[in-house]
């Protein structure tokens, strides 16, 4: 029989493809519009210990359907300080296991309905008016879109039974012997690793096994490499974040390989117990089914659905034990003398335990907000050029935003139904406080950017350097230990005054460009001044000591521990 290449093959296998990919990718971004943000929170919440973690993953790959964009987040997480690395680690084993719930979706014989559901949908995404519904209609119909794209591909991969030529080279691919399992994987997971997508790795395979021109043991073994190309998005979205996001790809990546060499000797053993498993699911994928007189293997992807199943299941009981050996390991990867300063991204005074406890948690708080203004004064120290200034400023920028939101969601936790007014009044205070700090420390920010980018002449240096020990001295008197600063505020904006009229009287011995870099630098200098007295007549404005009820005022010790997740 002549097989018109164009018509029969090229346009419904292409066609299948595109509409199969747009309907992961509709599907996808559906779910995420409704519910990731909320994901995120909520695996910000609960991935606190690796047993949750593994939960988490599984859950919330489950439900937005890509462990690529769950792998994506973890790693983002993980730059942001909201989630530490072991947990990470056990977060991406589920994630592994929740995408295979797609897996075994793509399987269902749905494929006929795909064009009947994706229309219908289409119209009420088109009609729809609320956000909500829209995004609810947009996922519908990328569900469907992926049976019908299946479909599609599945028919216009079927004549390719009838071509020599290609039936020579695609015999090749068997994984009948231990090389060419090794081929069939490695080629899996080139194909994955391009198109950055397990599911539409598996979704060709499994066209191509009910189509018959794939056998049913050689589209498994390409869904095994699919587990293994998948790990290439991760590490490319951690190429410009913190070593901690890097680690938690390299699990992503350790995790898959190390899985896949224990899997792969085991494969032919395994290809027996997925045999005998198949039959209560309809019996054997190698038995050909004539629908319309056409022969087709409709089992083929049960059986690879199921086997992808297995396998990131078994991988994740096997690995989970040693979660804590993956984190040691990755720990000193890249580890140099800087990751053994303080950790900014993290609470150290807060603790989960203090919330209903006043005269515990307000001294907590306070220490809390003194060590993120501590840690701003480190910007001062990178304009400055010091040597112990953080060596990538955004990066330092980025924990500190994560502990002031820390500081901030703490605080406002400690409001409790019925509280007495002055225990309200103090809360409500030491929220204002937070908020003024975090000011200041955007302020300081800003400065040390701003000093960064120029180029300074000798004289014009000078300003800057006096600008800068103006705005030290300013943050110094609200930093522990500080001595009463009244007077001071009038002689620094004074100063201030007097560092304007000398950028001005420099005239034409510094750059325009210069002289407007010193008046802006002069400018968020009285900010930081105004801002810094606000937050010190704030801590004046209600008393900070508690009184419990029937005893007496009392400012506790506490030691560190696990820190409070942000909300």
């Amino acid at each position: 029989m002549q097989v018109d290449l164009f018509t029969q093959v090229l346009v419904p296998v292409i066609g299948g493809l595109g509409i199969f990919m747009l309907g992961l990718e509709f599907m996808s971004n559906g779910i995420q519009a409704l519910a990731v943000n909320r994901m995120r929170d909520l695996l910000g919440r609960f991935a606190g210990t690796p047993v949750k973690g593994v939960l988490a993953g599984t859950l919330i790959t489950g439900i937005i359907q890509s462990s690529t964009a769950m792998s994506v987040m973890v790693v983002g997480m993980v730059n942001a300080g909201v989630v530490g690395l072991r947990p990470a680690i056990s977060v991406i084993m589920g994630a592994n296991i929740g995408t295979t719930l797609g897996n075994g979706l793509i399987a269902l014989p749905l494929g006929p309905l795909g064009l009947l559901f994706g229309g219908i949908f289409a119209l009420v995404y088109i009609f729809a008016k609320s956000e909500k519904m829209k995004n609810i209609a947009l996922a519908c119909m990328g569900f469907a879109l992926i049976f019908y794209g299946l479909n599609l591909m599945t028919g216009g991969l079927r004549p390719l039974r009838a071509m020599p030529e290609v039936m020579s080279v695609i015999s090749g691919l068997r994984a009948d012997s231990f090389m060419g399992l090794l081929i069939c994987v490695g080629t899996a997971a080139f194909i994955t690793a391009l198109i950055h997508s397990s599911s539409a790795t598996i979704g060709i395979v499994m066209g191509l096994g009910s189509a018959g021109v794939l056998d049913w043991q050689t589209a498994v073994a390409f869904s095994l490499g699919a587990d293994l190309g998948t790990t290439i998005t991760s590490w490319m979205a951690s190429l410009n974040l913190s070593r901690n996001a890097k680690r938690a790809a390299y699990a992503h990546i350790s995790f898959n390989i190390i899985g896949v060499l224990i899997t792969i000797p085991l494969f032919f053993i395994s290809m027996d117990v997925l045999r005998w498993a198949m039959g209560w699911f309809g019996g054997d994928p190698g038995v050909p089914v004539v629908i319309n007189g056409r022969e087709t293997f409709p089992l083929v992807p049960v059986a690879v659905g199921l086997y992808s199943t297995f396998f990131n299941i078994f991988n994740t009981a096997l690995l989970f034990p040693f979660t804590g050996v993956f984190e040691r390991v990755l720990s000193r990867v890249g580890r140099d003398a800087s990751e053994d300063e303080e950790d900014y991204s993290v609470p150290k005074y807060l603790q989960a335990e203090m919330f209903g406890n006043l005269p515990v948690a307000v001294p907590a708080l306070q220490q809390e907000i003194d060590r993120y203004l501590q840690g701003s004064a480190l910007y001062l120290d990178s304009a400055r050029g010091a040597p112990n200034a953080p060596k990538d400023l955004d990066e330092h920028h980025l924990a500190l935003d994560t502990l002031s939101r820390d500081t901030r969601t703490f605080a406002s936790r400690l409001f409790v139904p019925g509280m007495p007014h002055a225990h309200a009044d103090l809360v409500a205070s030491l929220i204002e406080e937070a908020d003024f700090a975090a000011s200041v420390g955007e302020t300081l920010h800003q400065t040390a950017r701003r000093v960064k980018r120029e180029q300074f002449s000798p004289d014009a240096r000078e300003l800057v350097d006096a600008a800068l020990d103006n705005i030290g001295n300013a943050l110094r008197s609200v930093l522990p230990g500080a001595a009463p600063s009244a007077g001071r505020t009038e002689s620094r904006d004074q100063d201030l005054l007097d560092l304007r009229a000398r950028c001005l009287r420099l005239g034409d011995a510094v750059k325009p460009a210069e002289r407007g870099a010193i008046l802006t630098l002069l400018g968020s200098a009285e900010r930081a001044s105004l801002l810094i007295a606000r937050l010190d007549a704030e801590r004046r404005s209600v008393p900070r000591l508690v009184t419990e009820a029937g005893g007496e005022a009392r400012d506790p010790s506490f030691s560190s521990a696990a820190p409070v997740p942000a909300e």
